[in-house]
């Protein structure tokens, strides 16, 4: 059973200002929800519409679970989960920077990208999306509970590091034709509108994925060039 003041207040997680004054946030789905508990996340609350062996849960309608889910088909699991308390960002592996991303598809999927490709750091704007939008988290497929996402300033960010800062743009030094440090920084800019020319200024290597056509796209989706170039930086 569920309390209609339950019900209330996982709705408002939805809302940023909410997560933040409640610090919690919502996990939906099987795999997402397994995930963060795998990881050591401590549940809040755990809901199910069904009985689960792995995950114990209190019973509820899925009328219930309709009105308290964030997702258009509910899943048959949700949990609520405390908010980590954010980590230091180190000075060294690789780090990707995000530059006011704020579509929560394209950080969910870069989130899981960096799970993929073993990297533990990202730092992002404070004007991009937050992580824990539900969008963002059912996105990530749980990958969220094991990457790290810090949200800094980042000219104060990038002038403080050491590493080497790897910027992507449309035109560059092909990323097929250089070897990337084991320590360095790769920033992303916005979907519209690229990286922000103050962050542009502190950038030491520009780098782009060549386009072959001639008549193609003018760009690629963020979190499709984050894939090539990280698959292929990776290498």
């Amino acid at each position: 059973m569920i309390t209609k003041k339950e019900q209330k207040v996982i709705r408002s997680l939805g809302v940023k200002k909410n997560r933040k004054a409640l610090g919690q946030f919502v996990a939906e789905g099987e795999k997402t929800v397994s995930t963060f508990l795998a990881a050591g996340h401590t549940p809040d609350a755990i809901y199910g519409v069904i009985p689960h062996k792995s995950l114990p849960c209190t019973l509820i309608e899925p009328q219930e679970m309709e009105r308290i889910s964030h997702l258009k088909n509910p899943s048959n699991i949700l949990a609520v989960f405390p908010t980590p308390e954010s980590k230091k960002c180190p000075n060294n592996g690789r780090i990707l920077v995000l530059d006011n991303v704020s579509d929560p598809g394209n950080l969910g999927t870069i989130i899981r990208l960096c799970h993929w490709f073993g990297i533990q750091h990202i730092v992002c704007s404070p004007n991009s999306v937050d992580c824990y939008n539900p969008k963002v988290v059912q996105a990530t497929m749980g990958s969220l509970a094991m990457v790290n996402c810090h949200y800094l300033a980042l000219t104060t960010f990038l002038q403080t590091t050491s590493l080497p800062i790897y910027g992507t743009f449309l035109s560059g030094a092909s990323i097929y034709q250089i070897d990337l440090p084991k320590d360095a920084v790769i920033v992303f800019g916005n979907e519209a509108h690229g990286i922000s020319s103050g962050v542009e200024k502190v950038i030491t290597h520009k780098i782009t994925i060549p386009r072959r056509g001639t008549d193609g796209p003018e760009s690629l989706n963020i979190a499709t060039a984050a894939a090539i170039v990280m698959g292929t930086l990776m290498r």
